[in-house]
């Protein structure tokens, strides 16, 4: 079985929580990349059962990332969180809403957290480091804000994959978010697509949203 395969990557995949304030952005940060198969907003950090936007308690907002180790690898997912926000800037500015954390998985994960957090001290330092416990998913209206914010180029994606949840959980759907956020080149969306390495994606499917992305970039 080839572990880079697009049939199994969901078998190799890794998956990353973090915080690093208002969530909507980092999402669209993390999903512009290769090696990135999902990625999700919500809720982690604290002990309130059953957070919502409206009620976090004590948790913080977070994205969490599912990712392929053998295409990118944890360290370069580190290396972008702690060069793309300032910890001592966001911790406390709305309780624990809006804080700086890395949630680890395993012992590797904490060490290599551990690791690259001193690559970018001091400032790193104000970033906490803590046991994974649980995540909890946003509420749809936060998940791809800024894809939900193209209706057009939504509704597109929701028929090229039958369902919202199905491009939500997609890499297409991170890819997108990604793109409307300036995060990624129309030329860069297009080869990524191109690669075809995305998942129950069928060549119909891959044509179809290639034709999408175009006529919606030429209304632009």
């Amino acid at each position: 079985m080839n572990p880079t395969s697009t049939d199994n990557l969901s078998l190799y995949s890794e998956q990353l929580t973090l915080a690093m304030g208002c969530f909507w952005s980092p999402e669209a940060l993390f999903g512009q990349f290769n090696g990135v198969i999902q990625t999700a907003t919500g809720y982690a950090g604290g002990t309130t059962t059953h957070p919502t936007y409206r009620n976090l308690g004590d948790h913080s907002e977070s994205i969490e990332i599912t990712f392929h180790p053998q295409q990118i690898s944890l360290e370069q997912l580190l290396h972008t969180f702690w060069t793309h926000h300032r910890p001592e800037a966001i911790n406390g500015y709305k309780g624990r809403q809006y804080m700086s954390i890395l949630f680890y998985r395993n012992i590797e994960q904490y060490e290599i957290m551990v690791h690259v957090q001193q690559q970018y001290a001091p400032q790193s330092l104000h970033t906490e480091i803590l046991a994974y416990t649980d995540f909890t998913r946003a509420e749809e209206r936060h998940q791809k804000y800024y894809l939900q914010r193209k209706p057009e180029l939504l509704k597109q994606g929701v028929k090229h994959l039958d369902s919202q949840e199905n491009l939500f959980h997609s890499m297409i759907g991170a890819r997108l978010n990604a793109w409307v956020k300036g995060y990624l080149s129309e030329a860069e969306l297009i080869q990524e697509v191109k690669k075809n390495e995305y998942n129950h994606i069928t060549k119909r499917q891959q044509h179809e949203i290639l034709e999408s992305i175009q006529q919606y970039s030429s209304k632009q």
